[in-house]
């Protein structure tokens, strides 16, 4: 049997681990911001970088920032539910996907660290604010960047396999091609 069939399972208590390097991370690094900034009061580390102290009761990009409260129940609702689909995922996909299984636990690591802060303060803790020229880019943290990168190596993994699928795909077509020729000639 070979490792592409055999399923994460316990070997999964790595990325899991991963996703909990990054809550620490995270979690970390929001209790230096809201201790040693001062709400919307930008610092500048670079002319491009600044560390600016942001709460925001939305989704990423502070979508439905505005909204009347709602939000973060139905945000809570969704990162728990996409964060248990996580877990599931990576201990039952297949071993040998390196770079997926990276991808997931950086994903679930951000979403849980995000969801600490939905959970216990009711808004998310930003403080990373990068801008260009007076353009500004949203907010972010340590989880929001933990998820970007996730879901650009689960995209360059998708591109990765996509080819690997394909080749397989057209052994198997090879393969049933050839059995349904050998069927034929053996009626014959």
């Amino acid at each position: 049997m070979s490792s592409a069939t055999l399923r994460n399972g316990f070997a999964a208590l790595w990325w899991y681990g991963l996703a909990v390097v990054v809550i620490l991370l995270d979690q970390y690094t929001k209790g230096l911001a809201s201790s040693a900034l001062d709400y919307g009061r930008p610092h500048e580390v670079f002319f491009w970088f600044n560390l600016t102290l942001a709460h925001n009761p939305g989704a990423a990009f502070s979508f439905l920032a505005d909204a009347s409260g709602w939000q973060r129940y139905f945000f809570t609702v969704v990162a728990s539910i996409i964060s248990a689909g996580l877990v599931i995922w990576l201990y039952l996909m297949p071993r040998g996907q390196r770079l997926l299984a990276l991808s997931l636990g950086l994903i679930l690591g951000g979403a849980l660290g995000n969801l600490w802060d939905r959970v216990q303060l009711g808004y998310v803790v930003d403080f990373i604010s990068v801008h260009y020229g007076g353009y500004y880019f949203p907010s972010f943290n340590i989880a929001d960047s933990a998820i970007s990168i996730g879901a650009v190596l689960m995209l360059l993994d998708s591109f990765i396999h996509r080819d690997a699928s394909d080749g397989d795909a057209q052994r198997t077509k090879q393969q049933d091609n050839r059995a349904g020729k050998q069927g034929r000639e053996a009626r014959k």
